[in-house]
């Protein structure tokens, strides 16, 4: 059974938390840079990946568990660069795995590899980054962790898939998730979080342009000048471009809790009390409390996707990245029988594609 470390925040307060991870420059030097890979997750949407990926060896032991990989998946109008994408990963390549910090559909400056938007409901792409993994690349062991609109994907993944996930994926996590993605941008329109807002507004509306400049005459842009809420986004691009009938109704069926209670493998939550735009009641659903596969963290503070507290020489304080990992090592299985392993010849490692 896992059981997680104590949480000892080094301030409290959701918004300080959730601004000073924001805007903190965080220094992780002993993450290699990364390798670019790409994945045709569609007939017309390619998304990047940047990867860390340990060299094989064909002799030591240890290179099955050095194989094992996993997959980072960032918030709204995140990417591949975002801190938590990066620290997370400097954690991860520290304790032996393999790195593949994915870019949704149009993030990380690729909006001209896919003719679509993205949205929250897109596990499919997730999917086949993980099918691609396990099956043609050999990897043992993949885990999915996730931040806020990430963290929403991963749990969606995992209920979606059920009782047939493949036996690869071990584990999955998920970071002050929006998985009742209703409720969610109901707080968010609180005057308090304006700035939130503000800046996802305006985050969404620049990818707006930089798409309709990608593919001219495939989006209006007239919409935008009337803008000024994720809902009313949503309701403009995000429904119509997908299906749904509006925003409500995207909300309802992209909201991990839908499928919460069917998942089947290790899953890990961790939100906070305080968190400025993820209720916590939806942490305590009986759906979520009563499901034994998952390990739901409830902590009076930490904001939203900060967890900071203090740090030493050997740790730099973000707890729920280091949380993260302990999680997915508990899981992962191990050799039973280190001598019979010993006594065969290891197989050849493959290393992800760039």
């Amino acid at each position: 059974m896992f059981e997680p470390s104590t949480y000892r925040p080094r301030f409290t307060g959701g918004h300080k938390q959730t601004l000073f991870a924001w805007v903190r420059r965080r220094h992780l030097p002993k993450l290699p840079a990364p390798v670019e890979r790409y994945f045709d997750v569609a007939d017309d949407a390619r998304v990047l990946a940047h990867c860390h990926v340990h060299a094989p060896s064909s002799t030591d032991l240890s290179a099955e568990a050095r194989r094992r990989t996993l997959i980072l998946l960032h918030g709204l109008e995140g990417s591949s660069m975002a801190h938590y994408m990066r620290g997370i990963s400097d954690k991860a390549w520290a304790a032996g795995w393999d790195i593949v910090r994915l870019n949704q559909r149009n993030c990380g400056g690729t909006e001209r590899l896919s003719r679509g938007l993205y949205h929250s409901r897109l596990t499919h792409d997730v999917q086949v980054v993980m099918r691609e993994l396990l099956d043609r690349d050999g990897v043992p062991a993949v885990a999915v962790a996730g931040y806020s609109l990430g963290g929403n994907l991963a749990l969606k993944l995992a209920g979606e898939l059920g009782d047939g996930a493949p036996p690869g994926l071990v584990a999955v996590c998920a970071v002050s998730p929006t998985m009742d993605l209703a409720a969610c941008v109901k707080a968010l329109e609180r005057r308090t979080n304006f700035p939130y807002e503000w800046n996802f507004v305006q985050n969404l509306k620049g990818r707006m342009r930089r798409k309709a400049a990608a593919f001219p005459g495939a989006f209006s842009l007239d919409p935008l000048k009337r803008i000024w809420t994720v809902r009313q986004f949503d309701e403009a691009y995000t429904a119509p471009h997908h299906g749904f009938r509006d925003a409500d109704d995207y909300y309802y069926r992209a909201s991990a809790m839908r499928v919460i209670d069917r998942i089947r493998v290790a899953a890990l939550i961790i939100t906070a009390e305080d968190d400025p735009f993820v209720p916590v009641s939806t942490f305590r659903d009986p759906s979520v409390a009563s499901n034994p596969n998952i390990t739901a963290i409830v902590t009076p503070h930490g904001g939203h996707c900060a967890y900071v507290e203090r740090g030493d020489d050997a740790y730099d304080g973000y707890w729920a990245e280091r949380e993260i990992v302990r999680f997915i090592d508990h899981h992962v299985p191990r050799r039973r029988d280190a001598a019979s392993a010993a006594s065969q010849t290891p197989a050849p490692s493959l290393p992800l594609r760039a």
